[in-house]
C-alpha cells in the first residue's frame, strides 16, 4: 500500500520538534550569556561606586584650584585597580585622561581624549555609562562602567572600571558546550527515528528542489525522474510539463529579443518605444548618443521627462490620443541639429505595453549641405554675374556709340578688360579647387623650413603692407622642425591669409606672423599664425569663413577685391598635408589665423639627408 503526502508529512513532524529543540537551544545559551553579563555588571557597578567614592576627595582639591600632582593620581588608581581587580581610569571632564591602573607613568598624558568614549559619553549625560567593545590599548574584550565624579553639582570627573571578559566568556563557553552536548543527543536520537521514515517523502521533494535550483539557473534541460505515484509523483510530472512549455517559451522570447537588440542596437535611426501612457520603454544607442540620455535612466518615465522639447511633446501626445501615424521636423534649440521624427502606432493598449514607436533621424548634415548647396550655387551665380553684367553693360555702351568716342572707348575697354580678368580668376580658383578635392593636383613631399616659406610669402606681401603703412612682425625661430609638404602650396596658403590681413586692416594697423611648437616637441605638430588688427569676424561667422564665395560683409568685401575662394583653397591645401586650420578672435580687435601641420621626424630627416646626399 502506498502512503499518502499526508502520512509523509505527519511523520515529518519529527523535523519540526528537532527544529524546536534548537530553537530552544539557541535561547538557553542567550539567556546564559544574559545571566553571566547581568552578574558581572552588577559587581563591576559595586566596584565603580567604592573607587569613585575613594577618588571624591583627591579630585575635589583638583576642582577647587588646588594643585594634585597627577603622580599621585596615578597612584591611587594603581591602588584601586588591586583592590577592585577590575582596570582603573580616572578622566577629567574634559576627556583628558588624568591615570589609567594598565597604562605605564610616562605613556598615561599621550592617551588620546576619551571624550567621545560611548560610556564617558552616557556618564555625562545620564549619570552612568555602560559599553562593551575591543579594547585598543589591551587588545581585549573589555566590560566598561563610567561614573561621573561631583562635587557639589560640579563634575569633578569620570572614574570608569574595566572587567575582562575573557574569564566569562571561557564560562559561557563551558555552559554552551555542555547544553549543545546535551542537545545534540536529542537530535541526534529524533534524526535517527525519523530518518527512515521521512526518507520516502524528503528523497523526491530533494530531488525536486535540485531540479527546480537548476531550472532557475537557466539549465531548462533539466527534468524530475521519479517512480512514485503518489501526490508527488503527480506534482513532479506536472513541473516536468511546466518545464517544457517554459523552455519552448523561453527560446522563443529569447531569438525575438535578440532580433530586435540586433536591430535596435544596429539601427542609425533613434528609436523611443512608449507604452499608452507615454511612459518610455525602451530606447536604443543610436538615440541615447543622440539626446545625450541614458536608457537605464530613461526606461519607466515620462518621454517628456526624458526629451524636453515643446513640438515633440505636442506630437507624441498627438499620436497617442489619435492613435495614427505622423512625423515631421525638430529643430533642437540646445545643439541646432534638426532632426526627422516618424510616430508610428504599435497597437499596445495597456500599461507596459509597445503603443508608438518614435524614430529619429539627425538630418542636420542632410540640412546643412543641401544650404552650402544653395549658397554655393547663389554665391557662384552672383559672382560669375557681377563681371558678366559689367562686361555686357559697357558693350552695350560701346554699340549704342560710344566706340566712337576715343577716350570713353578706352576707358570702357579697360573696364571690360579687368571684369574678364576677375571673371577669369574665379573661374582658376574654381577649377583649382575643384582639382584639389578631387586628388589631381598631388602635393610634394620634401622636409620645408617654415621660416623660408614665410620669407618667400614677405616679398610679395610687403610692399602691400607698405603702401598702407602696416607694421609686419615676424616671429618665426629658425630651430623649429621642419614640415613634410609642397613649399609652393605652404607659400599660397601663407600668401592668401597674408593678403586678407592687410587688406582688412585698417591703414597704421599692424600685422604678426608666429612661428612656435606645439603639442610634444618630439613628435608633435609647428604651429604658424597670422594675427591682425583689423576688422574682426564675428563669432557666429568664423566656422564658415573657409567656405566658398562666404563673406561676412559682402559689400566690402567685393570693394577690397577677391574671388571668395582664398580661404575655401587655404583649408583643403591644409588638410591635404594633414593639418588644420582655424580662426580666432584677437581681442580687442582683429583676427587670428593658425595653421597647424606636423612637424618631421628625427628619423624622416635623417633618411631626407641620406636621399640628397647619399655619399
Amino acid at each position: 500500500m502506498t502512503l499518502s503526502i499526508r502520512w509523509k508529512v505527519t511523520l515529518g513532524a519529527l523535523l519540526a520538534v528537532t527544529l524546536g529543540m534548537t530553537v530552544a537551544g539557541w535561547l538557553a545559551f542567550r539567556s546564559i550569556e544574559r545571566v553571566e553579563l547581568s552578574r558581572v555588571l552588577e559587581a563591576l557597578e559595586v566596584r565603580t561606586n567604592l573607587a569613585a567614592f575613594s577618588l571624591q576627595p583627591l579630585l575635589a582639591k583638583s576642582g577647587a584650584g588646588q594643585s594634585v600632582p597627577s603622580q599621585e593620581i596615578q597612584s591611587m588608581a594603581r591602588e584601586l585597580s588591586r583592590e577592585a581587580r577590575a582596570r582603573v581610569t580616572v578622566i577629567a571632564p574634559d576627556g583628558t585622561v588624568l591615570a589609567d591602573s594598565d597604562t605605564p607613568d610616562d605613556a598615561v598624558s599621550r592617551l588620546e581624549n576619551h571624550r567621545a568614549r560611548p560610556e564617558v559619553m552616557q556618564a555625562m549625560a545620564t549619570g552612568r555609562g555602560t559599553d562593551i567593545r575591543l579594547s585598543a590599548t589591551l587588545g581585549q574584550r573589555m566590560h566598561y562602567l563610567a561614573l561621573p565624579i561631583t562635587s557639589g553639582a560640579r563634575v569633578s570627573g569620570i572614574v570608569r572600571l574595566a572587567l575582562p571578559l575573557t574569564a566569562l566568556e571561557a564560562r559561557i563557553r563551558d555552559l554552551e558546550r555542555a547544553v549543545g552536548i546535551a542537545f545534540g543527543l536529542a537530535f541526534v536520537v529524533s534524526v535517527a527515528l525519523s530518518v527512515l521514515l521521512a526518507r520516502g517523502l524528503t528523497r523526491p521533494l530533494s530531488d525536486m528542489a535540485a531540479v527546480a535550483r537548476q531550472l532557475a539557473t537557466g539549465a531548462l534541460g533539466q527534468r524530475i525522474h521519479t517512480t512514485s505515484r503518489d501526490e508527488v509523483g503527480v506534482l513532479a510530472a506536472t513541473l516536468n510539463q511546466m518545464a517544457d512549455q517554459l523552455e519552448a517559451k523561453i527560446r522563443e522570447v529569447s531569438e525575438d529579443r535578440a532580433q530586435l537588440l540586433a536591430m535596435l542596437t544596429s539601427m542609425v535611426e533613434g528609436v523611443m518605444v512608449l507604452d499608452c501612457r507615454g511612459k518610455v520603454l525602451q530606447v536604443n544607442p543610436a538615440l541615447e548618443q543622440m539626446f545625450m540620455v541614458h536608457g537605464a535612466e530613461a526606461r519607466g518615465r515620462a518621454h517628456w521627462e526624458v526629451i524636453r522639447h515643446h513640438e515633440l511633446n505636442e506630437l507624441a501626445a498627438r499620436v497617442l490620443e489619435t492613435r495614427q501615424n505622423c512625423g515631421g521636423e525638430l529643430t533642437m534649440a540646445a545643439s541646432g541639429r534638426t532632426v526627422r521624427v516618424e510616430a508610428s502606432v504599435a497597437g499596445g493598449q495597456r500599461e507596459n505595453e509597445a503603443c508608438v514607436v518614435l524614430v529619429f533621424r539627425d538630418i542636420t548634415a542632410l540640412r546643412r549641405l543641401e544650404k552650402v548647396r544653395k549658397d554655393f550655387v547663389a554665391n557662384v551665380s552672383h559672382e560669375l554675374r557681377t563681371p558678366l553684367t559689367s562686361i555686357k553693360g559697357y558693350v552695350e555702351a560701346l554699340l549704342d556709340g560710344a566706340k566712337d568716342d576715343p577716350q570713353n572707348a578706352v576707358r570702357f575697354l579697360d573696364i571690360i578688360l579687368k571684369q574678364s580678368d576677375r571673371l577669369n580668376l574665379i573661374l582658376e580658383d574654381l577649377l583649382q579647387l575643384s582639382q584639389i578635392e578631387s586628388g589631381e593636383i598631388l602635393f610634394k613631399r620634401d622636409p620645408v623650413r617654415l621660416q623660408a616659406v614665410v620669407e618667400r610669402t614677405m616679398a610679395s606681401i610687403k610692399p602691400l603692407a607698405d603702401k598702407k603703412n602696416h607694421s609686419v612682425t615676424v616671429d618665426v625661430p629658425g630651430i623649429l622642425p621642419p614640415v613634410l609638404g609642397d613649399e609652393d602650396r605652404l607659400v599660397q596658403v601663407m600668401t592668401n591669409l597674408l593678403d586678407n590681413a592687410v587688406k582688412y586692416t585698417p591703414p597704421n594697423g599692424s600685422i604678426q606672423i608666429a612661428g612656435r611648437m606645439a603639442d610634444d616637441p618630439d613628435r608633435g605638430t609647428v604651429e604658424l599664425s597670422v594675427t591682425d588688427t583689423g576688422l574682426g569676424i564675428p563669432e557666429a561667422d568664423r566656422p564658415r569663413v573657409f567656405e566658398r564665395f562666404y563673406r561676412v560683409d559682402k559689400a566690402r568685401s567685393r570693394e577690397l577685391g577677391g574671388t571668395g575662394l582664398g580661404l575655401a583653397i587655404v583649408k583643403h591645401i591644409v588638410e591635404g598635408h594633414g593639418g588644420q586650420v582655424w580662426v580666432e578672435g584677437n581681442l580687442p580687435v582683429g583676427s587670428r589665423f593658425v595653421v597647424r601641420l606636423p612637424a618631421v621626424r628625427q628619423s624622416e630627416q635623417v633618411t631626407q639627408l641620406h636621399r640628397e646626399n647619399p655619399t
